[in-house]
């Protein structure tokens, strides 16, 4: 590092530095940090002389048991090294250390709290601030430095979920007339109370419909560029179509909440910590640090509402907890306190009551009461976690399963919605994840997510998406395929969409419409199929109304309970329809095998369209393919190079001719990057359900890249990729 000025002060600042980190400029020691999630600086001004200088970083990644949050297992990597942004920061001998922006409940104005590091005695401040569009909407000068600020906003814009408005409060700090710092501090005028049941933002209750997630990546851990960051938002808002994310378990990348900032979904983030708390009093120090450095790094972000200051899943502590409730508190009067236990009825100190309700086991109810779960039934509950590891589900497994999947979260969030006491619910989780050889399947993955480790879809990702109405959703939960069923009977099973109905046709003759859901809490509730039958006796066997309705009737049950099992009353149902329609038991037989087994006959084609406003906005086909095809979705084909490379991730499926993910083509995929692009993870990959991915990372400026995709017998794919500096 190059110094020519020695009449500034200079800062080193590390966004995220795992796990305990001790900085040298010159041999010099100058700071030491303990903990790998929260941000830390130090002025390094004293030890600098004029020319080149010699910075040195030592890390201490180990599962420290000093810190937390180790001091026991934990369910997930806590990957270690030097992996967020680290920068140079020069300042004048005076600047603005810190802003913090308030918006008062009045929803029209702002307070503004300034901290400055030096004498301010001979200077003055001028504040402004900038809407979206950047037109300054307010300007006021000051004869002084001013640690408390008020302003009002003229037609105030508010931050709202998903519906995000940022303004910009900039404030310049002068000597004379000489401008010496610049602070910009986005913001969004927005309150967060709370009332005996709901969570309100601006003062309307929001009922907060959210996941879990972790920070990691395949192969490479948390060290992503500030892209792939946005990208996790992306997928959660336009995707996933959540207003909420919690942050599980410790303060994740500015990036990442920066774009949760713009595209309003909330955030739940909390300190660092599974389960464990140390009684070594410098563990819990360091404990009660993480909650300071977590607020004053974070509390400008318009998206947090909530400040997590228990160790997720901890014992009750009230010694430890008070200190930091009272502490976050302190440092921050505009947002409620909570902190995740799965502990029923514990020591209550915060706000509000976030519990881990892991009860629903696929037959009883998706969560507990309310009354069962708090000690104080005036404040808010909330699930902070559910499902989970109670169904560890991968891509691969059968169609049941991953249909069943999928239904308990469908399950928690209409019971959490339809008692009316619960403020919401964070599913555990967004995507699978690595973990230690404690937990997880025997490849050390906690397959927990509603997406693969990539963040490709599995089936109950499609319960999420389907509540939001921005685009069309539908996703069938079933392959159609006989061989996925025992004697081939094709049960019961679910249409997941944001359509008002399910038009259902069989080789392109219709059947029947449902529009059914056991959801009825949910916007868009699973829609029920439980008749392929449908209109086709009579369409196709010219059976009258009455007639079908009986026969109908006869070959469900046979469905649903196989011919030779069928109950007594099914059995009479029967043989008092052979006997009024005269049908004999080839009659039987051959209506059987064509409308329910089509076992030994030509596949059959099935349609599903999604119907709304008497609209088809999404159709669905499920037949058995004669050609398999990749896909390849990058997360953009432009990538910065700035002060650092940039990388994109690439999301790799095997679909069939009908564009539903080949589950059982389990293939070798073969990755080749161009000569300016950086493959990571390896070259060649092999997909599992029909699914995988993988990263890249830009190596020089240059106009045109390429990245091919292939498999054996496969037509390949070629992305375009353009790097700019």
């Amino acid at each position: 590092m190059n110094i020519q000025d020695l009449s500034k002060r200079y800062f080193l600042q590390f966004d995220g530095a795992a796990h305990i980190a001790t900085v040298y400029v010159n041999g010099m020691q100058l700071m030491h940090h303990e903990c790998g999630y929260t941000a830390f600086r130090v002025e390094i001004t004293s030890a600098l002389h004029k020319g080149d200088n010699l910075v040195s970083v030592k890390l201490n990644t180990t599962e420290d048991a000093s810190i937390p949050p180790f001091g026991f297992m934990i369910d997930y990597l806590t990957y270690g090294g030097i992996y967020r942004h680290v920068w140079l920061d020069e300042k004048e001998s005076t600047y603005i250390k810190d802003v913090f922006v308030q918006p008062r409940s009045d929803l029209t104005s702002i307070t503004s709290t300034i901290t400055y590091d030096g004498d301010t005695s001979d200077m003055h401040v001028k504040a402004q601030i900038f809407d979206q569009e950047h037109i300054c909407v307010v300007q006021k000068e000051y004869d002084s430095c001013l640690d408390t600020m008020t302003q009002f906003i003229p037609s105030p814009i508010l931050w709202n979920v998903h519906h995000a408005y940022l303004y910009t409060f900039h404030l310049e700090l002068y000597k004379g007339n000489t401008c010496i710092d610049v602070s910009d501090t986005p913001f969004g005028l927005r309150t967060i109370t709370w009332d005996e049941n709901n969570i309100l933002v601006n003062h309307k209750p929001v009922f907060i419909r959210g996941l879990n997630r972790h920070q990691s990546f395949p192969y490479v851990g948390y060290a992503v560029s500030d892209s792939l960051q946005k990208e996790d938002a992306r997928i959660l808002d336009e995707e996933l179509g959540v207003n909420a994310v919690r942050t599980s378990h410790y303060p994740q990348s500015h990036a990442f909440i920066n774009e949760c900032d713009r595209r309003g979904i909330l955030v739940f983030t909390e300190i660092p910590g599974w389960q464990y708390v140390s009684s070594s009093q410098h563990w819990r120090d360091i404990c009660i640090n993480n909650v300071e450095e977590m607020i004053t790094q974070y509390r400008n972000h318009p998206s947090i509402f909530m400040w997590g200051v228990r160790v997720n899943e901890s014992q009750d502590d009230d010694e430890l907890y008070t200190r930091t409730n009272a502490l976050a508190h302190s440092l921050d009067p505009t947002r409620p306190t909570s902190g995740v236990r799965y502990i029923e009825k514990s020591s209550f100190l915060e706000d509000i009551y976030s519990y881990n309700d892991f009860s629903h086991n696929g037959t009883n109810p998706g969560c507990k009461k309310k009354k069962d779960v708090t000690p104080d039934t005036k404040k808010p509950l909330l699930i902070s976690e559910c499902n989970g590891h109670m169904f560890p589900t991968k891509s691969f497994d059968p169609i049941s399963k991953r249909q069943e999947h999928a239904l308990r979260h469908a399950r928690v969030m209409n019971d959490a919605i339809q008692d009316k006491q619960h403020a919401g619910m964070f599913s555990w989780c967004m995507f699978d994840y690595a973990t230690h050889k404690d937990f997880g399947s025997g490849d050390k993955i906690c397959y927990h997510g509603v997406m693969d480790s990539f963040r490709n879809p599995k089936l109950a990702s499609y319960v999420y998406s389907s509540q939001q109405e921005n685009t069309p959703v539908l996703e069938v939960g079933t392959t159609m395929d006989i061989g996925d069923y025992p004697a081939g009977q094709i049960a019961s099973f679910y249409c997941f969409t944001n359509g008002d109905s399910i038009r259902l046709y069989k080789n392109d003759v219709f059947v029947k419409e449902f529009s059914t859901t056991p959801f009825a809490s949910l916007k868009h509730g699973p829609i029920l199929i439980d008749d392929t039958i449908g209109d086709l006796l009579e369409t196709q066997e010219h059976m009258s109304k009455q007639q079908t309705k009986d026969i109908r009737s006869c070959l469900l049950a046979a469905r649903d309970y196989g011919l030779a099992n069928l109950p007594l009353k099914n059995k009479l149902q029967f043989a008092k329809a052979m006997m009024k329609y005269h049908l004999t038991f080839q009659d039987g037989v051959d209506l059987y095998g064509k409308y329910v087994s089509n076992w030994g006959d030509e596949a059959t084609q099935w349609r599903f369209d999604a119907i709304k406003n008497g609209t088809v906005i999404a159709s669905k086909t499920k037949c058995p393919g004669s050609f398999l095809h990749i896909e390849a979705k990058i997360s953009s084909t432009v990538l910065e190079e700035s002060d650092t490379y940039d990388m994109a991730s690439i999301r790799i499926r095997i679909l069939d001719d009908h564009d539903s993910v080949a589950s059982y083509a389990q293939l070798p995929i073969t990755i080749q990057a161009s000569n300016n692009l950086e493959i990571i993870g390896g070259e060649h990959i092999v997909s599992e359900g029909g699914m995988c991915g993988t990263f890249i990372r830009s190596k020089a400026v240059s106009s045109h890249e390429m990245i091919t995709i292939s498999s054996p017998g496969l037509e390949p794919v070629t992305l375009h990729i353009q790097i700019r500096g």
